[in-house]
C-alpha cells in the first residue's frame, strides 16, 4: 500500500518524487511513510488522496526539474491557472477557472490569493519571486473562503518554503543561459543550539533585455532582481514550534515592450513629427522617448506559533509587510514626446491569523479560526505633457502640417482666442495631471469547519466564514489643461448668447424650445469647437470624500460550505461539494474615478447646463466635464458547485473534478484607451471539468496529463464599457488548456548516480484575448477580434551524482512559439492597437551541488 499512496499522490499533484533527499530536503511526510506526500489545502496536514479539495501540489524537486524560476512559468505545470506580466515588472494577473483582476489598480485586491507560508500577499507585485527554496507550492481552484480569511473568491496559491532543520545542511546553483542569463542561489541550514535551528537564502537574477528600445539603444524585458531572507526555528518544547522569517526582495528592471498591432489614423501625425514605433509584433523593437524605470521593494517578516496540546493544536500567524513599487513609462509607446506616466506606489500591511484544530479519536473534528487585516495604500502618480504633445494634437485637430513644423501652429492659438485663454496654454503646462490616492482597509473574519464520520471513510463537512470589510478612501486630481476645464456645449451657449447664459440656472430659466435648440445647435456643426472633444480625456477631477460621497465602502457577508467524502475503497475516494465565497468592494484608485450615476448624471455632451437635478449638483459639486463612472465597485459573491473522484491504482492514477462556479458581480477593470473603468458584471459563469492523472509504465519513466475544459459565459453584464454583453462568452478564458509531461530516470547500476530527462508541453486552445476594445472595436462594430494560441515546449537534463553534485541543461519555449499575450486600445491614439509579445525561446546550463 506504500507503493499505492506514492502513486497516488504524484498522480494528483503531477509531480515526480522519484530521487534521493538531502540533507537540506524537508519530507513532505508522515513519519509511517516517507514517500507520502503531506497538503495543507485544508489547513491540516493530508495526503492528496485524502484531500476532497480540487487542488495541484508541485513540489520543490519539480519546480528544480523543470526549470520553473518565477510565478509567471508556474502555469506550465498547472493547467487550471494563468499568469501574465503586463504592463510593468510589478503588474501580473493570476486567473484560476476563468476568473481573476489585473493589477494596474491598487485599489482592487486579486480574486485569487496568494499566500507565502501562510501570509496573504495582498497585491501581485508582493508575491513575485524567484522561488528560492520552495517545499511545494499548492494550487487550489474555486472560493476557499472557509480556510483563508481574506479575499480568495476564485481561488488560492500557497507557497511553502522549507523550514530550517536541525541537521546541517544546504545548496549551491549557478545557471547560465542566453540573453547573459545569471542567476545565483544559495541556501543553508543547521542548528544554533538543541533547540534552535536557522536557515539563511538568496537569489541574484540578472538578464539582458530580449527586447530592444531601437531609438535609445537600449535593452528592455532584463531581468534585474534579487532577493533574501532568513528564518529560525525554535522548538522549546516536543509540542511548542516557533517559526520567524524575515525577508526582503528588490526589482530594479526595464519592462514592459509594447508593439503597435494596428497602427491607426493617428499614426501618420507621429510619423510627420518624426516618431517612430515598430509594427512587427515578434521583431522585440520599441521605440520610446525615455527608458521606464520599474522598481520594486518588498519585504517584511512573520512569526508563526504551533503549539500541540494532545487533542487539539493551536495555530498563530503574524505578519507585517511593506511594498513600494515605483515606475515611470512612456505610456504612447512611440518615440515621440507625447506623454510620460509616473506612478509612485507604497502599501503597509498587518496580518494575524488565529487557528485551533483537533485532534480527536470519536466522529467529529473541527477547525475555528480568526482572521485581521489592516492595511493601508498611498499612491502619489502624474502624467507629464511631452514636448511634442501640442504639435501631434495640432495635426489631429486639422493645423497645418507645413505651420506646425514650422512652429506656427493655428488651431490651438485660435481656440485660446476664442475662449479667453492665454495663448500658448493648450498642452503646455509642465503636468497633464497629478494625483494623490489613500486607502485605509481593515477587515476580520471568523471561520472554520466541522468534521462528522459517522461510519469509517464516511466524512461529511460543514464550513463557514463571517467577514467585515471597512474601506476608508481619498483621492485628489489636478487637472492642469485649461482646455479640459471648459465644457464646450456650455462655452458654445454662452457664446450663442452673447454671454447672456454663463450659470445652470440662466440656462434653465430659457424656454424649452430655446434650451432644446440651443442644446442641438452645440452639437452640431454649428459648434465649430464641438470637434476639440476628444482633446479633453482628462477632465477637471472632483475629490473624494465631499459632501455627497464619504469616501468609504462597509460589506460584511457569510460564506459556507457543505460537502461530503466517500472512501469507497483503498483506490478510489468520491466527494462532492456547495461552496460560496466572497470578496469585498474593491475600490477604483485611479484619475478615471468618478461618481456613480446615482449621484450625478451629465447633460448632452457632458453639459452642466443641461444637466439633470442630482445629489452632486444640487450640492453645488459639478465640474466642467464631469461624468458619471465608478468610485468602486461592490462585493463578488461566489458559488460553485463540485463533484470529484481520485483514485489510484499500481502505476496508474488520476483525479477528476467537474463543476459549475459563479461570480455575482464580477469586479471588471477593462482599459478604455485613456483609463480604466472598474465595474461589477451582473453574473460571470463557468462550467467545466479539471483531469490530470499519472502512468508509471516501468521503474524511472513518469508520464502525466491534465486538463482543464472551460466553458464560460456573461449570464449577466449589460454595463459593460463594450456595451450589453449578456449571453457573451468572456474573451481571454481558453477552452482547453493541457498541461503534459514526460520524465525519465536512469540510475547507473547501484552508483546513485541519475540521469533525469524531463520534456513537458503545455497548450491554450485558440480564443479571443479579450470581447472587444472599446474604442479600436466599437468603431469597427466590435467585429475585428484578436485571437492567441500558446504551445509552449520546454526540456531540460540534470545529472544528478550521488555526491550531491548536480550538472544539467534547459530551453523554456523550445518551438519560439509566438503569440500576444494580450492587446489594448492605443493611448490618446483612436483607432491604434497596442499589444505585448510573448517571451521568445530561452537556454541555459546549471550547476547545483547539495550538501
Amino acid at each position: 500500500m506504500k507503493i499505492a499512496r506514492f502513486l497516488t499522490a504524484t498522480a494528483l499533484g503531477s509531480v515526480m518524487a522519484a530521487f534521493p533527499a538531502y540533507a537540506q530536503e524537508v519530507q513532505d511526510a508522515e513519519t509511517i511513510d516517507d514517500n507520502v506526500i503531506i497538503v495543507t489545502a485544508s489547513k491540516r496536514e493530508t495526503t492528496l488522496q485524502e484531500t476532497p479539495i480540487s487542488v495541484s501540489v508541485t513540489t520543490g524537486e519539480t519546480l528544480e526539474n523543470a526549470q520553473i524560476r518565477d510565478v509567471l512559468d508556474l502555469q506550465s505545470v498547472t493547467p487550471s491557472l494563468r499568469v501574465s506580466q503586463l504592463q510593468t515588472s510589478s503588474a501580473s494577473t493570476f486567473i484560476i477557472r476563468g476568473f481573476g483582476n489585473g493589477d494596474n489598480n491598487f485599489g482592487i485586491e486579486p480574486s485569487v490569493g496568494v499566500f507565502i507560508d501562510g501570509v496573504f500577499r495582498s497585491r501581485s507585485a508582493a508575491a513575485l519571486s524567484d522561488l528560492p527554496n520552495v517545499q511545494r507550492i499548492e494550487v487550489l481552484n474555486g472560493p476557499q473562503s472557509t480556510l483563508f480569511g481574506k479575499n480568495a473568491s476564485a481561488g488560492v496559491i500557497s507557497v511553502i518554503t522549507r523550514e530550517p532543520q536541525f541537521e546541517f545542511g544546504g545548496a549551491v546553483e549557478a545557471v547560465y543561459g542566453n540573453y547573459n542569463n545569471v542567476v545565483l542561489k544559495g541556501d543553508i541550514t543547521g542548528p544554533l543550539t538543541e533547540n534552535i535551528a536557522f536557515s539563511i537564502d538568496g537569489s541574484y537574477n540578472r538578464r539582458d533585455g530580449y527586447a530592444k528600445i531601437v531609438n535609445l539603444d537600449e535593452e528592455q524585458n532584463n531581468r534585474n532582481r534579487w532577493s533574501t531572507r532568513g528564518q529560525l526555528l525554535i522548538e522549546p518544547t516536543p509540542d511548542l514550534k516557533i517559526r520567524a522569517i524575515a525577508d526582503y526582495s528588490r526589482i530594479n528592471e526595464i519592462c514592459c515592450q509594447v508593439t503597435t498591432v494596428v497602427a491607426g489614423p493617428t499614426a501618420g501625425a507621429i510619423q510627420l513629427l518624426g516618431g517612430q514605433f515598430s509594427t512587427d509584433r515578434y521583431s522585440y523593437d520599441a521605440y520610446l522617448n525615455q527608458v521606464p524605470i520599474n522598481k520594486v521593494d518588498n519585504y517584511g517578516g512573520s512569526i508563526q506559533v504551533d503549539y500541540d496540546a494532545g487533542p487539539l493544536s493551536f495555530t498563530s500567524i503574524s505578519s507585517y509587510r511593506e511594498l513600494k513599487n515605483l515606475f515611470v513609462s512612456d505610456i504612447d509607446y512611440t518615440s515621440l514626446d507625447i506623454a510620460n506616466e509616473t506612478r509612485d506606489q507604497k502599501v503597509k500591511t498587518l496580518t494575524q491569523e488565529f487557528r485551533v484544530t483537533s485532534d480527536f479519536d470519536g466522529p467529529i473534528n473541527f477547525l475555528l479560526g480568526g482572521y485581521y487585516f489592516d492595511e493601508s495604500i498611498s499612491q502619489i502618480s502624474q502624467i507629464d505633457n511631452g514636448t511634442q504633445i501640442r504639435d501631434f494634437f495640432e495635426l489631429l485637430a486639422g493645423g497645418n502640417p507645413a505651420d506646425i513644423i514650422a512652429g506656427n501652429p493655428s488651431v490651438f492659438n485660435g481656440v485660446e482666442a476664442a475662449l479667453g485663454l492665454p495663448q500658448e496654454s493648450i498642452f503646455l503646462t509642465p503636468l497633464l495631471t497629478a494625483e494623490q490616492f489613500s486607502m485605509d482597509n481593515t477587515s476580520y473574519s471568523i471561520f472554520g469547519t466541522v468534521d462528522f464520520e459517522p461510519v469509517d471513510g464516511l466524512v461529511f463537512t460543514g464550513g463557514f466564514n463571517y467577514t467585515d470589510d471597512k474601506k476608508d478612501f481619498a483621492l485628489a486630481q489636478q487637472s492642469f489643461d485649461p482646455l479640459g476645464q471648459i465644457n464646450l456645449v456650455d462655452a458654445f451657449i454662452t457664446l450663442a448668447t452673447a454671454g447672456t447664459v454663463t450659470t445652470r440656472d440662466q440656462f434653465q430659466a430659457l424656454p424649452a424650445a430655446n434650451q432644446a435648440a440651443l442644446l442641438a445647435a452645440a452639437q452640431s456643426a454649428a459648434n465649430p469647437l464641438i470637434g476639440l472633444a476628444g482633446f479633453q480625456f482628462q477632465p477637471p477631477f472632483l475629490t473624494i470624500p465631499n459632501a455627497v460621497e464619504d469616501g468609504k465602502t462597509r460589506d460584511d457577508k457569510f460564506t459556507y460550505l457543505l460537502r461530503a467524502s466517500y472512501r469507497v475503497s483503498d483506490e478510489v475516494n468520491i466527494y462532492g461539494s456547495y461552496a460560496t465565497g466572497f470578496k469585498a468592494s474593491s475600490v477604483n484608485l485611479s484619475r478615471d474615478s468618478r461618481p456613480s450615476s446615482a449621484d450625478f448624471v451629465a447633460g448632452p455632451g457632458g453639459s452642466t447646463f443641461a444637466a439633470p437635478s442630482s445629489p452632486i449638483l444640487d450640492a453645488g459639486l459639478a465640474l466642467p466635464n464631469l461624468r458619471s463612472g465608478s468610485r468602486f465597485a461592490g462585493p463578488e459573491n461566489a458559488t460553485v458547485y463540485e463533484v470529484g473522484i481520485k483514485g489510484q491504482w499500481e502505476g496508474f492514477g488520476f483525479n477528476l473534478a467537474l463543476f459549475d462556479q459563479t461570480i455575482k458581480g464580477f469586479q471588471s477593470l477593462a482599459f478604455t484607451g485613456t483609463g480604466f473603468a472598474l465595474q461589477n458584471a451582473g453574473q460571470q459563469s463557468v462550467k467545466g471539468f479539471e483531469f490530470d492523472s499519472s502512468i508509471r509504465p516501468t521503474e524511472g519513466l513518469v508520464f502525466t496529463f491534465a486538463m482543464t475544459y472551460l466553458d464560460p459565459l456573461f449570464d449577466s453584464f449589460t454595463g459593460s464599457v463594450l456595451g450589453d454583453l449578456t449571453g457573451a462568452t468572456p474573451g481571454g478564458i481558453p477552452e482547453f488548456a493541457i498541461s503534459t509531461s514526460a520524465t525519465y530516470s536512469h540510475e547507473f547500476g547501484a552508483s546513485g548516480n541519475i540521469l533525469v530527462t524531463r520534456i513537458d508541453y503545455s497548450h491554450e486552445s485558440n480564443t479571443p484575448i479579450n470581447n472587444g476594445l472599446p474604442t479600436y472595436n466599437a468603431a469597427l462594430g466590435n467585429t475585428q477580434i484578436f485571437n492567441r494560441e500558446v504551445n509552449l515546449v520546454n526540456g531540460s537534463m540534470t545529472l544528478k551524482l550521488e555526491n550531491g553534485l548536480e550538472v544539467g541543461g534547459f530551453v523554456r519555449n523550445l518551438l519560439n512559439d509566438q503569440f500576444l499575450t494580450t492587446v489594448f486600445d492605443g493611448v490618446a491614439q483612436s483607432g491604434t492597437v497596442s499589444g505585448y509579445p510573448s517571451a521568445p525561446r530561452t537556454y541555459g546550463g546549471v550547476v547545483r551541488f547539495k550538501f
